[in-house]
């Protein structure tokens, strides 16, 4: 049920539950807690929309998953709960949340505000991984190019995405060349690595628990070299 009320509260308001259920009593840390959770389902909606202002934020798809599924989890076992009960305690959170903003004339300041101590609470809670490899980096783009290609055509956005995964494949083939791997090595690298890859995204398809693959980090390492 948790994972339904996520994606309810993701995809948009929705009326309380047709259940014989009351929110629970709530401590401030608990109340803390679950706002945090109703606002990463937010940004993380938004951010799959391609909302400008939610993509200034770390990308919470997986992340923000992993923390709501947890704090709901635990609060209904600390309150004694049902599932009902806490959604509707999030129901509340989210409407006030959204009212707040609706209400001010800095709607992305009141964002911000609960923004600012909720992705330190993530980061303690949802480590980030490790940051992707070169070879990682290069078949995650290449993917992403593929979609993007296959969605939209010879896009700039696609083009922009070919350029940047075949810098990153060069590189990447550069450092195995260094490692004393041959060619072939390099090829059946860079197949298991794609294979892990398309793996780990048909995971996120069914319940988005894949680790979300740090973008900035691969496009960062596809600038150009700095002159010496």
């Amino acid at each position: 049920m948790l994972t339904a009320l996520l994606l309810t509260l993701q995809a948009a308001p929705a009326p309380a539950p047709a259940v014989a259920a009351s929110a629970p009593t709530l401590s401030q840390a608990q109340r803390d807690d679950l706002t945090c959770a109703a606002a990463f389902a937010i940004i993380a909606s938004e951010q799959a929309r391609g909302v400008t202002s939610a993509l200034a934020y770390p990308t919470l798809v997986s992340r923000g998953r992993v923390y709501f599924v947890t704090t709901a989890e635990r609060i209904v076992a600390e309150t004694g709960s049902s599932d009902e009960g806490v959604g509707l305690a999030l129901q509340d959170i989210v409407e006030r949340l959204q009212a707040e903003a609706a209400q001010s004339n800095d709607p992305a300041g009141v964002v911000d505000a609960v923004m600012e101590p909720c992705l330190k609470k993530l980061d303690a809670a949802v480590p980030l991984p490790p940051p992707p490899s070169m070879l990682q980096c290069a078949v995650y783009v290449q993917l992403a190019y593929d979609e993007v290609k296959g969605r939209e055509g010879d896009s700039s956005t696609a083009r922009d995405l070919k350029t940047l995964a075949s810098v990153l494949e060069s590189r990447a083939r550069d450092e195995m060349r260094d490692e004393g791997l041959s060619g072939n090595e390099a090829d059946a690298r860079f197949i298991k690595a794609r294979e892990s890859a398309i793996a780990a995204e048909a995971v996120r398809e069914t319940d988005d628990t894949a680790t979300d693959i740090d973008f900035e980090h691969c496009f960062n390492l596809a600038r150009p070299a700095e002159k010496r």
